[in-house]
């Protein structure tokens, strides 16, 4: 079953598809590029889709991303939808590690989605930006004030946790 067949498949619930999809990339069926090829021509909610099923696929690194591959998920953080905004950050969250050259790219839009009204938006920056707080490159000298400052403003605990973590972690806390 190709992709456009599994995310119009009526049969298939929302978590089944993007489980579906997720194994093609495990089973290296699929690359990671041939599902963005797909998804540059789909809708928001399949778009998201897609790149939910690349977060599966790539938490805990059994699936790497190219260079290209996180370059275009780093520009989906500007999307409209939260559900890309934030499917994305968690994507740059598990694979950034990879490509530390395109720490500064996604770190500013990363920061952008900070300040955006969604809590689960908010919350997949803060878990992207841990991340790339915890690797501890030279970014950190204006991540970690920047860091600091989104705990004061934030209004949920969750996210204040995730930023007051990563910040433990390199001895800021």
């Amino acid at each position: 079953m190709d992709i456009k067949a599994i995310l119009t498949d009526k049969t298939l619930k929302p978590k089944e598809t993007t489980e579906a999809i997720q194994q093609l990339l495990t089973d290296k069926t699929i690359t990671p590029a041939e599902l963005i090829a797909v998804a540059n021509t789909c809708k928001d909610p399949a778009k998201a889709t897609c790149i939910e099923a690349i977060e599966f696929a790539t938490n805990g690194g059994a699936v790497a991303i190219a260079p290209a591959d996180l370059q275009w998920i780093i520009e989906r953080l500007a999307e409209k939808a939260p559900r890309i905004k934030w499917e994305s950050a968690k994507v740059i969250g598990n694979t950034i590690h990879l490509h530390p050259d395109l720490i500064p790219t996604a770190t500013n839009q990363l920061l952008v989605n900070t300040e955006h009204s969604g809590t689960v938006v908010r919350w997949s920056a803060a878990f992207a930006l841990g991340q790339i707080l915890k690797l501890k490159t030279a970014i950190n000298d204006t991540l970690v004030p920047a860091a600091m400052a989104i705990m004061e403003r934030e209004e949920k605990n969750s996210i204040k946790k995730i930023y007051a973590a990563a910040l433990k972690k390199v001895g800021k806390v």
